[in-house]
């Protein structure tokens, strides 16, 4: 059974720094594609970044620069470093996995951690 833990929300002053975690189990990590979404209230889930098992990475354009994805294999986590926050980035923070290339739509990936919630004050 596939489960994907995330951690290290919490919160934070617009200008500050996370570093969300992401524990998976119950999958061969080493070959699983990861990403993070996330959903800030009354708004859609969103893309926000991607791994490969090739370590090939992908980030929501206006992201860029300030989110950056990183994986271990080692051990089982993938990791997103959340710089210079603003307060539009207070959201849930979700971590999924899927097994095939790198995609941004929900909809492509199978499983889904329960969240981890980052609020940015102003």
């Amino acid at each position: 059974q596939v489960r994907l833990v995330e951690s290290g929300g919490g919160l934070v002053q617009a200008g500050g720094s996370l570093r969300l975690s992401c524990a998976a189990s119950g999958l061969t990590f080493s070959v699983a594609t990861m990403a993070w979404f996330r959903q800030a209230p009354g708004k859609e889930r969103e893309f926000v970044a991607a791994i490969s098992w090739t370590d090939t990475t992908r980030l929501a354009e206006s992201l860029k620069g300030r989110f950056t994805i990183s994986r271990d294999n080692a051990k089982n986590t993938v990791d997103l470093q959340v710089n210079s926050l603003k307060p539009e980035d207070t959201a849930v923070y979700y971590c999924a996995s899927r097994f095939a290339l790198i995609a941004t739509r929900q909809e492509d990936y199978g499983h889904w951690g329960q969240g981890t919630q980052v609020t940015v004050s102003s």
